[in-house]
Order: structure tokens, then C-alpha cells, then sequence
């Protein structure tokens, strides 16, 4: 009975995150074609993958296996099935594979997304998003981080193509940046939710 209880419990987990995609044209592909020589399990696990993917993009293995509840050989089999199939692509972070939908964001777009899936770049680029004047030390105070992190990371994102030291901090591609904060909010944190309450009064227009 044990075994059944959490069998049934991990079950409503994929089914739960599989949901999170459901919307996307991508949900539902990463068993297609497969439906005979699977089990319902195998189903549920690689579509709850694609949707977990499509509604959090830019996660990495770990962030995947361990909130969808399932082992490391398992999803190193879903996710490379996936990929094989051209549902799913990933870039390489560091240590990390990120993994996106197919041909859904640009090479810009996905470093901004792993990017924004580590805290403190998050949170500069948030900072900077909100107020483009805030300088390295206003940074590391807000953040409470060291003023060397804030540099480190800084030297990081403008080799990345994501920050310009020129004449301060200034973000590349704001609009795209804050389109991407602003959608995926709830996937990020809290910081990215209050810039995305307040994106209204962020963006500015030009005639």
C-alpha cells in the first residue's frame, strides 16, 4: 500500500505540471506516436516534462527531475528522447544544460531566461530593469550581496550580451528582457512578480 500511495502521489505531481503547458502547441508531444509501447506512467512523465519546459524555460536537469518528482535516470531518459524528437532544445550554462521548446526563443532569449534563473543576476537585472541609473553599490546594498559579486556578475552578463559597462549598468534589449520577466513571473520569484505588477509603468513610448 506504501508503494501504491506514492505511486498514485507522483502521478498527480506529472499530471499536476503537465497541466502548467496545456495551453502550449507543445503539450502533449512527447509521447506522440509512442502511445502503444508506453505505459500510462511513461506518458505522463515525458508530457509533464514538455509542459513543465514550456511554462518554465530555461530550467536545468535538476530543477526539472527534482520538481517533478522523478529519478535521474528517468528524466535523463525523457529529456533526451525529447530533444531526439526535436521537441525540446537545451544550451549549455557552466556546469548546466537549460533546457527550452523548440524554436520558440531566440540565442538572446535563452541566455536572458538562464540568466534569469539565477538569483542574485535576477536580481540586478530586476534592479536595473526598474531604475537604469542604479549604480554597483546601490546594487550590492539591495541585494546584500558583496559590491565584487555584483561586478562578477555584471562582467558575466556583458560577456553574455545581456549588460553594457560603457556608461554604468545598462541593460541590452530591455523591452525583450522585461517582456520575459513579465511572462514567466510566477516561475522566477517573488522579485520577478512585483516588476511584472508594476511592467505597466515601466515601459516607455517613443513616437
Amino acid at each position: 500500500m506504501p508503494d501504491r500511495a506514492i505511486d498514485e502521489e507522483k502521478r498527480a505531481t506529472l499530471r499536476r505540471f503537465a497541466a502548467l503547458g496545456a495551453a502550449s502547441p507543445l503539450a502533449g508531444l512527447g509521447a506522440a506516436g509512442n502511445a502503444a509501447a508506453e505505459t500510462d506512467t511513461t506518458s505522463d512523465a515525458r508530457d509533464a516534462i514538455v509542459g513543465y519546459v514550456a511554462s518554465t524555460p530555461g530550467a536545468h536537469f535538476s530543477k526539472i527531475r527534482d520538481d517533478l518528482s522523478l529519478g535521474t535516470g528517468e528524466t535523463q531518459h525523457h529529456l533526451r528522447r525529447l530533444v531526439d524528437d526535436g521537441v525540446l532544445v537545451f544550451t549549455r550554462d557552466g556546469d548546466y544544460k537549460r533546457f527550452f521548446p523548440a524554436e520558440r526563443f531566440s540565442a538572446f532569449e535563452q541566455t536572458a531566461l538562464g540568466y534569469l534563473r539565477r538569483r542574485t543576476p535576477r536580481g540586478m537585472v530586476i534592479e536595473l530593469l526598474r531604475n537604469p541609473s542604479t549604480t554597483g553599490s546601490a546594487l550590492a546594498d539591495r541585494l546584500d550581496v558583496s559590491r565584487a559579486t555584483v561586478s562578477g556578475y555584471a562582467g558575466d552578463l556583458e560577456a553574455a550580451g545581456l549588460l553594457s559597462r560603457e556608461d554604468g549598468y545598462v541593460i541590452e534589449r530591455p523591452e525583450t528582457v522585461l517582456t520575459l520577466v513579465v511572462r514567466y513571473a510566477d516561475s522566477f520569484g517573488s522579485d520577478a512578480v512585483e516588476l511584472a505588477a508594476e511592467a505597466d509603468s515601466l515601459v516607455r513610448y517613443d513616437p
